[in-house]
């Protein structure tokens, strides 16, 4: 398998839950500017879409958008955990907060790095993170993860997500139990090299 990245954008999640699952696999990264790849591909005949993650499978398929990746990919080692069991409430629940961060965490930073957005959209969005963020700090008060004692593909994304609150000027130490979340999986084994493999640590 292929993952196309960008350095600390949200392919990072993905490429956690390779790192987890123990799968092989290798990476490509991507100018998302000039859409070129760093082997000089075209992008956009890689993943019409023309962003990142792109999960190019062994049978030649292509796999987008991170929440489907990451699950892809948890189903692909079910011993290592990364997701409930299919059909399952608990696999409900991690789909939820898949879509939950997507919506309300992942877009609302789009404001803070589109080149046309306004104060206004900043405004709001910043408003919309400081609820969500304080939803997510009451949430993990008694809980090592989103979905209890085990470690998800969730909690990479989550991780991903919290970690472009430094560029927003949203301080964690403000939130502590999401600030003791984000240590606690930035120690992870597999999340330290898949940080220094993307040159972020």
């Amino acid at each position: 398998m292929k993952l196309f990245i960008k350095p600390g954008a949200c392919s990072l999640s993905p490429h956690i839950a390779l790192e987890e699952a123990g799968l092989r696999y290798e990476t490509e990264s991507v100018d998302l500017a000039t859409k070129q790849t760093a082997s000089g591909g075209n992008f956009f005949e890689v993943n019409p879409k023309g962003y990142v993650p792109a999960l190019l499978l062994d049978s030649g398929e292509l796999l987008t958008e991170g929440p489907a990746i990451v699950q892809y990919i948890a189903d692909q080692a079910p011993a290592r955990n990364l997701a409930p069991a299919n059909g399952s409430l608990a696999r409900y629940q991690l789909q939820s907060w898949l879509n939950f961060i997507a919506t309300e965490i992942h877009k609302s930073c789009t404001a803070f790095f589109h080149p046309l957005s306004k104060d206004d959209w900043k405004t709001a969005a910043r408003a919309n993170l400081d609820r969500r963020l304080g939803m997510l700090n009451d949430h993990l008060a008694d809980k090592p993860y989103l979905l209890g004692n085990d470690f998800s593909v969730a909690d990479g994304y989550l991780f991903t997500t919290l970690s472009w609150m430094k560029y927003i000027g949203i301080d964690l130490a403000t939130l502590p139990n999401l600030a003791a979340f984000q240590a606690r999986v930035a120690a992870r084994p597999a999340v330290q090299k898949v940080l220094k493999d993307e040159g972020l640590a």
